[in-house]
């Protein structure tokens, strides 16, 4: 059966913003990059815990339809040990994170921002 998550696949409209975005805002260390020649797209794996991100680029890929609620994957969220100082760090680098919300049925502590794509991520405390 199902053990863990193994990676997360992103399609990219801006390759090189993507890859910044997450590899020196986020700080997900770089396990490889590739070139594919034969679908014009690079490839980059980005380790986080356990799991991986994968990040695409491809020729003109199309938007996404709407968001959050679109169908399909609705957002991607980071376990984190305190949102405050996550959230100083992203606004530190120009991005917007919307106000602390508390999920009602756990007690916990959210937020949302966005990626280069406008991609949700949610930022979860997880104290």
């Amino acid at each position: 059966m199902l053990k863990a998550i193994h990676h997360v696949a992103v399609i990219c409209s801006n390759y090189a913003a993507s890859k910044h975005f997450y590899a020196n805002v986020l700080g997900l260390p770089i396990i490889r990059e590739v070139w594919r020649a034969e679908r014009q797209s690079w490839k980059c794996d980005l380790r986080l815990g356990a799991a991986q991100i994968e990040l695409f680029s491809f020729p003109c890929p199309p938007e996404r339809p709407s968001r959050p609620e679109a169908c399909g994957l609705r957002h991607l969220a980071f376990a984190v040990d305190a949102i405050e100082p996550v959230a100083a760090h992203l606004a530190s680098h120009g991005i917007a994170v919307e106000t602390i919300r508390i999920d009602e049925h756990t007690g916990r502590r959210f937020t949302f921002f966005s990626d280069p794509d406008g991609l949700p991520l949610e930022l979860y405390e997880e104290r």
